[in-house]
C-alpha cells in the first residue's frame, strides 16, 4: 500500500511470478485457495512449465526486433531468487522446481541473528538486477528474526522511442493534479506526419507510443477531467483489453 504521495510503478508480471513461486510450494487447501483467487486453471505439472516457456519467450524478444541496431534494441531482464534461513530444511523437490522453471536459486542468509544484514543483501541484489533503479525494495523493519523465506523478483526494461522526442521541444507546462491544483512540469511534445494508434471511448482517450523494433509500446490512458477515481475503480481486465482492441 502506498503511504506517500507520488508516482507508482509496478509490474503485474512480477507479482504473478512471485505468487507462482509461492504456489509451487503450496499444498492441499492453501494450494486450492491460491489457484481459485489467482485463476490458475492448469495442473501444476503444466502450470510451472508454462511460466518457464513465457519467461524464455520474453527473453528472446529483444533479439527479434526487426530492422533495429543492437544498441537500439529494447532491454528486458527478469530475475528471480529465493532467500532462505541458513540451516532451515527446505524440500529439495521445491528448490529443484523453482530453479528449473523460474531460474531462482537459493541464497542462504541469517534472518534470525542479522535481519538487517539480510535486508541489505537482498536490496543489493535487486539494485544490481535493475541497474540501480530500485535500491530499497525491502524497507527497514520489514524482515525480523522469524523470517524464513523471501521470494524476490526484479524486472528491468529500457527502450528507445520509435519516434524520439526532441529534447529542445521540452518546455515547462501546467499539469493538473487530482485535487485540481496545477504544477509546472517539463512536458515533452512532438509533431509528426505519421499516425499513432489512438482511441476514445466513454470517459477516456488512449494513445500507444511504440518503441523501436515493433515489439513493445507504451499505452497511455487519459480519463476525462474529474473522473479519475471512478475510472480507476472501474478498470478491470475486460475494460483494459477493450481499450487495447480499440
Amino acid at each position: 500500500v502506498r503511504s506517500e504521495p507520488g508516482n507508482l510503478v509496478y509490474s503485474p508480471y512480477s507479482i504473478s511470478l512471485a505468487f507462482a513461486m509461492a504456489y509451487a510450494g503450496a499444498r492441499a487447501e492453501t494450494a486450492a485457495q491460491m489457484a481459485d483467487v489467482l485463476h490458475y486453471d492448469l495442473q501444476p505439472e503444466r502450470f510451472h512449465p508454462a511460466f518457464n516457456a513465457l519467461d524464455q519467450d520474453l527473453a528472446r524478444r529483444p533479439d527479434q526486433a526487426a530492422g533495429v541496431d543492437k544498441k537500439d534494441r529494447f532491454q528486458l531482464s527478469i530475475a528471480n531468487a529465493l532467500w532462505g534461513q541458513a540451516g532451515w530444511s527446505f524440500l529439495p523437490e521445491y528448490l529443484d522446481l523453482v530453479a528449473l522453471n523460474y531460474g531462482a536459486g537459493m541464497h542462504l542468509l541469517d534472518f534470525e541473528k542479522a535481519p538487517e544484514n539480510a535486508r541489505r543483501q537482498i536490496n543489493d541484489w535487486v539494485s544490481d538486477q535493475t541497474r540501480k533503479r530500485i535500491q530499497d525494495i525491502i524497507p527497514a523493519g520489514l524482515l525480523d528474526p522469524s523470517t524464513r523465506l523471501v521470494l524476490a523478483n526484479a524486472i528491468y526494461f529500457k527502450a528507445t522511442w520509435e519516434d524520439e522526442f526532441d529534447h529542445d521541444a521540452t518546455e515547462d507546462a501546467p499539469f493538473t493534479l487530482l485535487g485540481g491544483d496545477q504544477v509546472k512540469v517539463p512536458m515533452m511534445s512532438q509533431a509528426h506526419a505519421r499516425t499513432f494508434a489512438y482511441a476514445a471511448g466513454d470517459g477516456w482517450q488512449a494513445v500507444a507510443l511504440p518503441y523501436k523494433g515493433g515489439l513493445s509500446e507504451m499505452l497511455v490512458v487519459l480519463p476525462d477531467e474529474g473522473t479519475f477515481d471512478t475510472f480507476e475503480s472501474a478498470m478491470d481486465a475486460e475494460r483494459y483489453l477493450g481499450i487495447i482492441s480499440d
